[in-house]
């Protein structure tokens, strides 16, 4: 009876004789898992950010000599999809490259410096999958000596990441401001200081956060005392990672968040990188969600707060560039 059933049926005998390749299984089994985990962490998920208070807005008296300005130093490219959960591989992102001009009679200041003179021998320090397509602009010194007589007095970086530091190497002498997280961050010598840590005339000045909440954020530093350049701490892209808030006396306020997140859908989706860039900066995912958190929150309740991350160039764009200083 076997026998009348296999012959009268060729694709099973040829079954019973040539058994599945287990190889095959073992080979189809990961790469059917690879498939799963990369659709997943690229899907276009809705970021569950906590609620959170932020009171009061807090009072400021900002100079009415003080102004604000753009200073762009270049872009580079990545797909969309590697910007935030969602975004689309086919579509390309110029991440900018920019710093901000914070003019104040206590001192001028800049908040990041974007790419600076020596950014192609900067990023032969990187790993090569950092090293992104890019377009140089013009350093912001040389920007600087093409416009106003405009002297910078300190610098605030955002973090210590090569493209928000780059720059700094540029001005020898000029006090950068970090706080205590900061400094053991750079000191630490670990990755994402290499950069930074390659310079060899910094003059690093400390500040603590010696204020109180601000904006739902736990502590604050005041830089000028008037309320109208206020830092708060924000780690989870990198320890020493901060948000600067700045007050102007027209009444618009900004919040220059940093890498909290890399482009404004972080925000206003809200949508988290995706997980394998995360995993490869090493983030803390629960601080970036309570900083996303607040910084919704202040923006839905104050709306006269802008939210910028450093590299979106969308959000930069009420911002007058240099060296034009009308808002």
């Amino acid at each position: 009876m076997a026998q009348a059933i296999e012959g009268g049926n060729p694709l099973l005998a040829r079954m019973r004789r040539r058994p599945i390749n287990s190889t095959l299984i073992g080979l189809a089994i990961p790469l059917l898992g690879a498939l799963l985990w990369f659709a997943w962490t690229f899907a276009p998920v809705r970021l569950d950010v906590p609620q959170v208070d932020v009171g009061a807005l807090p009072p400021a008296t900002p100079p009415a000599a003080m102004s604000i300005s753009a200073m762009p130093t270049g872009t580079y490219e990545t797909p969309a999809a590697l910007a935030f959960r969602g975004g689309s591989w086919s579509e390309k992102r110029a991440f900018a490259a920019s710093g901000v001009l914070v003019r104040h009679p206590k001192g001028n200041l800049l908040i990041d410096t974007g790419f600076g003179r020596n950014v192609e021998q900067q990023l032969k320090l990187l790993p090569s999958l950092q090293q992104s397509p890019h377009h140089l602009g013009t350093p912001i010194i040389d920007q600087l000596a093409r416009g106003p007589a405009d002297t910078i007095t300190a610098i605030i970086p955002t973090h210590a990441h090569w493209d928000h530091i780059s720059g700094m190497d540029d001005f020898h002498g000029i006090p950068v401001l970090v706080d205590d997280a900061g400094q053991r961050f750079i000191g630490s010598h670990g990755e994402g200081t290499e950069v930074l840590n390659s310079f060899h005339e910094v003059t690093y000045q400390a500040y603590h956060f010696d204020g109180g909440p601000y904006l739902g954020f736990p502590s604050s530093h005041d830089v000028y005392g008037d309320g109208s350049v206020v830092i708060v701490p924000a780690p989870g892209h990198t320890p020493d990672s901060v948000v600067v808030f700045v007050n102007l006396p027209s009444g618009k306020r900004y919040a220059f968040v940093g890498d909290l997140v890399w482009q404004m859908e972080g925000l206003t989706r809200p949508a988290e990188k995706p997980w394998m860039m995360r995993f490869l900066i090493g983030e803390d995912r629960s601080e970036i969600q309570t900083a996303i958190a607040r910084i919704r929150a202040a923006t839905t309740r104050y709306p006269e707060i802008t939210a910028v991350p450093a590299h979106d160039g969308r959000a930069f764009s009420s911002i007058a560039i240099y060296p034009a200083s009308t808002r």
